[in-house]
This record gives structure tokens, C-alpha cells and sequence, in this order.
């Protein structure tokens, strides 16, 4: 029998409770395959801190980096606002991001046809809709130094992040890139800013060599990131891969996610080079205000794990039973509150996991 490790990290807020519904499917998956998980658990974020005083302890690290995988729930909240910047549960994040080499974001925005009523934009907009984003996650602004507040000789103070890639960060992106493109609808669409970053000039520079020595079967289009961004909401069927940097993947991403009927909804795989485990993550936040009432949707953490199952443990037929599973809940037009609309049956975040378990046992 098969044994892979995984290590779970529910993290703050509603975490353990979409991770709880992540466990049901580990254990169905064991059952119904020949495989076994061994699993751990540890702490990231505002529970890390109130534990160990620091976001992410080396200990929990070390675990970390013997997996095969990790999946992660979410971190922060209004609890942790006044703790030192470099303790904030986001820092713990940050950090295991940065330790695990985890320099590509996948973030796929797909819209289940159940769901097409409950986007912001019109039916006909967003049906179909399948974009993938990759994001670079290791560089850019949030790791840029020199950073940090000072204070000036006139008493006033000065926030400074730096937004800073180096060639060879650009060059191993935009390869994830154009290879995911290479498996989906063959287009890639780079978005930066350079017409006002130097940054984001030496990206499309990079960006275009890439292309024309390796990748010339690929259309590329380079759009600016603001544009994009208007796009999205435009006409987002128009995209394929869009590739971009950390500040601008983390912003596209979530405004693509609305066109999906919601952040309950949307995985996410941060991946490096193979040689340590990749990190599977829903891309919605903690959600501290709604955290112990069972309203959370598990979804996005279910089809983060499946995200696992693919890329990390190389079991795609089980991943698509999982996403197929997904989709015919939603068919039989079961929801949680994030995606409910009147005629569909309201459930909690454990009767949603139950509802998956289900739709699994009958496929």
C-alpha cells in the first residue's frame, strides 16, 4: 500500500473547521484507494503565536519540509492587529512560503455552471469561465527589502516596500507559465505594470525572451496589470493563463474569485521546485466573524487537498473524482451561506462535507 504524509495546518479562525471537512475526505480517499496518509497536525498563525510566540515555530517548520504535502486552512485576524509585524500570523505564512521555495501560485478561477447565477457579472460572462492564474509567491514587494516604517529627521514617519525581481525569479515563473498553458487552452497573458516600474519592464523583457526561445507554440499577450484588472470584469473569458507578479496575482486573483460566486469556492497550490513539499491552501481568508458557527464554505479547502492529490502525490483520477464530486453537489443545488440563493437547499460546513462524502460513495 501507498503511504503518503501529509501535514495539516488549520490555522486561525475557520480553519479547523474546513480542515475537519478536509479529514472526511483523506479518510474516504484512503478507504476507497490503496493508499495510506500519515497525517500531523500543527500550528500556524495567531494560534502559533499565542502558543509559542512566534507565527510559525522552527519545530513546526522541520515537520513541514519531511511531508509530501501540506494543506493549510487560514491565518489572522482582528485578535492579532496590535502583535509586532514580524509575529502577525501573516508573517507565519510568509514564512513557510519563503522556506518551502514555494515560488509558483496556482489559483484556478472556475465557475461550476450551478454557480453562474450567483456571480457579480451576468450568466453569460462567466459560464464556461476557466482561468488559471500563476503567481510568482516568493519575491516582489512582500519579501523586497529595504522595507519597514521609519521615522524622519522632521519627526514624521515613511512606510517602504520594495518591489524588486531578480532575472532568474522572472525566468523560472514565466516557465511554470507557459508549461501550464501548454496543458490548457495555449495562451498566456503576462500582466505587470511597465509602463511606470522598472520592475515590471524587466518582466515583460524577460518574459518575451522566454517565449521566443522556448515557448513560440504559446500565444503570448503582455496586458498591463490595471487593464487586466478591468478586463476581468469585461470580458474574463477572453483569458487562459494569466501570469503575474506577487502583488498583482494576489489582487487579480481575488477579483477573479467574485466572478466564481465566491472565495469559498477557489484553491490554491504554491509550489517549488519538487524537491520539498508543495503548500495547498483555499485562497479566502480566516473569517474570524463567522468562525465556530459552522457557516463556512469547505469547498476551496476540499479542492485545495484535490489540488494535492494531483500535483504533489500524482493521483489526477482521484483529484477530478473529487472536483467531479463538487460539482454535482452544487448541481443538486446543495449550499453553504456564501453561495445560497433563494430555491437552493442551506447547509453548514459539516453537512457540505457530508454532501461530498456522498456524492463520492455514489460515483
Amino acid at each position: 500500500m501507498t503511504m503518503h504524509k501529509l501535514m495539516l495546518l488549520p490555522g486561525d479562525g475557520i480553519g479547523p473547521e474546513i480542515m475537519a471537512e478536509v479529514e472526511k475526505i483523506v479518510d474516504w480517499v484512503s478507504k476507497a484507494y490503496s493508499v495510506s496518509f500519515d497525517v500531523s497536525q500543527g500550528l500556524i498563525g495567531g494560534c502559533s503565536y499565542d502558543a509559542f510566540g512566534v507565527p510559525l515555530s522552527d519545530e513546526t517548520l522541520k515537520t513541514a519540509q519531511a511531508v509530501d504535502a501540506i494543506i493549510m486552512g487560514a491565518v489572522g485576524g482582528p485578535k492579532w492587529d496590535g502583535v509586532d509585524y514580524d509575529k502577525r500570523p501573516e508573517a507565519g505564512l510568509l514564512r513557510l512560503r519563503k522556506e518551502l521555495d514555494a515560488f509558483a501560485n496556482l489559483r484556478p478561477a472556475i465557475c461550476f455552471d450551478a454557480l453562474a447565477d450567483a456571480s457579480s457579472l451576468k450568466r453569460e460572462l462567466v459560464s464556461g469561465l476557466d482561468i488559471l492564474f500563476v503567481r510568482e509567491l516568493s519575491s516582489g514587494v512582500y519579501f523586497g527589502e529595504p522595507r519597514g516604517i521609519e521615522t524622519l529627521a522632521d519627526g514624521s514617519r515613511v512606510g517602504i516596500n520594495t518591489q524588486r525581481y531578480t532575472e532568474a525569479e522572472i525566468e523560472r515563473i514565466a516557465h511554470v507559465g507557459f508549461e501550464m498553458a501548454r496543458k490548457r487552452g495555449g495562451r498566456v497573458a503576462s500582466a505587470e505594470k511597465s509602463n511606470v516600474m522598472e520592475a515590471g519592464l524587466l518582466w515583460r523583457q524577460i518574459v518575451t525572451e522566454i517565449h521566443e526561445r522556448h515557448y513560440s507554440d504559446v500565444e503570448l499577450n503582455h496586458i498591463l496589470a490595471d487593464n487586466c484588472a478591468m478586463q476581468l470584469v469585461k470580458n474574463p473569458k477572453q483569458f487562459d493563463v494569466i501570469l503575474t507578479d506577487n502583488l498583482f496575482g494576489d489582487l487579480l486573483s481575488d477579483e477573479a474569485a467574485m466572478l466564481t460566486g465566491s472565495l469559498g469556492m477557489l484553491p490554491s497550490a504554491s509550489l517549488g521546485n519538487g524537491a520539498l513539499p508543495g503548500l495547498y491552501e483555499p485562497v479566502h481568508g480566516s473569517a474570524p466573524d463567522i468562525a465556530g458557527e459552522g457557516l463556512a464554505n469547505p469547498i476551496a479547502a476540499v479542492l485545495s487537498f484535490a489540488m494535492a492529490l494531483r500535483y504533489s502525490l500524482n493521483m489526477g483520477d482521484v483529484a477530478t473524482a473529487i472536483e467531479q464530486a463538487v460539482d454535482r453537489v452544487l448541481a443538486d443545488n446543495i449550499r453553504t451561506g456564501d453561495i445560497y440563493t433563494e430555491g437552493t437547499v442551506r447547509v453548514t460546513t459539516s453537512q457540505m462535507g457530508d454532501a461530498l462524502l456522498k456524492k463520492l460513495d455514489d460515483m
